[in-house]
C-alpha cells in the first residue's frame, strides 16, 4: 500500500509511518476484504449505508471500506450515516466536521430515541435492547430513503463471539450475529464486513489515526450488563491461553450438525447401521471404533 498523500484516501491522512501500523492496516484491510468476498457482500449497483456511531469500530469500518473502494476493490457506492439519538452530552458537531474534512459522503440524522427509551424502560433495567431496536428501525428507513441496498455495521470478531456466548448462557441457543443477513421486510441486506477483525486491532487502528472517539456511555450505560460479563470471561480465557478467541471464532465457521442435538438440522431418525457416520468414526480413538 502506498503512503503518498495522493495515493491514499483522506481518511488515512496523518497515518503513522511505522512498520507496525502498516502491518496493522494491511491485516485489517485484508481480513475485511476476505469477509466481503467469502460471504458474498458485493452485488452489481450496490449502495451501502455505512453506520457511524463515532466509536472505534465504526471509524475502522468507514476507513477500511473507503480504502478498498479507493483501490478499486469495492465496486459499490458508500454513504456514511450517523444517527444522533438525542443522548445528553452528545457532541453533535464532531462527526459532521470529521466527515466534511475527510471528504466522505454522509448523512446526519437526528431522532430523539433517547426520550422514548427513558420513558419505556423501567428504572433499573438496561437500555441497550430497546435503544438498538429503535436505532435499527431508523437506519432501515434512512437506507430506503437514500436508495441503499445494504446497511453496514461495525461489529467485529469479538462482538460475534460475545453474542454467541450470550445466546449460549442466557438464550438457550447456538446462534450469533451473522456476517450477512436480510432484514425482516426482505428489502435490505445487513452486512458486517469486520467479522474477521479483532477488537484490539480496531482499537489500535482508530487510536493511531487519532480519530475523535465518542464514548458509548452518553446515556449512562449501566455496569454489569450481560455482554460485559461475557467479555470479562473471554478476556480471562485469552489471558490464560493467548489465541483462544481466534480458535473459538474458527469453530463458528466449522459446525457439524450431525454432532449436535438439533433434529431440525440433522435427520437423526434416518440414520441406519448400514450407513455409519464416518465423520464420527474418524474422530473416535481406535479403541472405540
Amino acid at each position: 500500500m502506498l503512503d503518498k498523500a495522493e495515493d491514499i484516501h483522506p481518511l488515512f491522512n496523518g497515518a503513522p509511518k511505522s512498520t507496525e501500523f502498516k502491518k496493522l492496516r494491511k491485516r485489517i484491510v485484508s481480513q475485511t476484504r476476505e469477509a466481503i468476498e467469502q460471504y458474498g457482500m458485493i452485488e452489481p449497483g450496490g449502495k451501502w449505508l455505512v453506520c457511524l456511531s463515532g466509536g472505534k469500530d465504526s471509524y475502522t469500518l468507514l476507513a477500511v471500506l473507503h480504502e478498498l473502494k479507493w483501490r478499486g476493490l469495492l465496486p459499490v457506492e458508500l454513504l456514511a450515516c450517523n444517527l444522533d439519538q438525542g443522548q445528553p452530552g452528545f457532541p453533535a458537531t464532531v462527526l459532521p466536521k470529521f466527515l466534511q474534512e475527510r471528504e466522505v459522503a454522509h448523512r446526519i440524522e437526528y431522532q430523539d430515541t433517547y426520550s422514548i427509551v427513558m420513558d419505556k424502560v423501567p428504572q433499573g433495567r438496561t437500555f441497550c435492547a430497546l435503544c438498538s431496536r429503535l436505532r435499527r428501525g431508523n437506519l432501515y428507513r434512512i437506507a430506503r430513503e437514500e436508495g441503499c441496498t445494504a446497511v453496514v455495521l461495525g461489529h467485529h470478531r469479538d462482538d460475534i463471539l460475545e453474542t454467541f456466548f450470550m445466546n449460549l448462557f442466557h438464550g438457550g441457543r447456538l446462534a450469533t450475529m451473522p456476517p450477512k443477513l436480510v432484514n425482516e421486510e426482505g428489502d435490505l441486506f445487513v452486512y458486517r464486513p469486520l467479522a474477521h477483525v479483532a477488537e484490539v486491532d480496531c482499537e489500535k487502528f482508530a487510536r493511531d489515526l487519532n480519530y475523535p472517539i465518542i464514548p458509548c456511555d452518553l446515556c449512562g450505560s449501566q455496569d454489569g450488563l450481560q455482554r460485559q460479563q461475557v467479555k470479562q470471561i473471554l478476556d480471562g480465557w485469552e489471558k490464560n491461553s493467548p489465541g483462544r478467541r481466534q480458535v473459538m471464532f474458527r469453530a463458528l465457521m466449522n459446525t457439524r450438525p450431525s454432532h449436535l442435538l438439533d433434529p431440525e438440522l440433522f435427520d437423526f431418525k434416518a440414520l441406519s447401521r448400514s450407513e455409519p457416520d464416518s465423520a464420527l468414526e474418524n474422530e473416535l480413538p481406535p479403541l472405540f471404533r
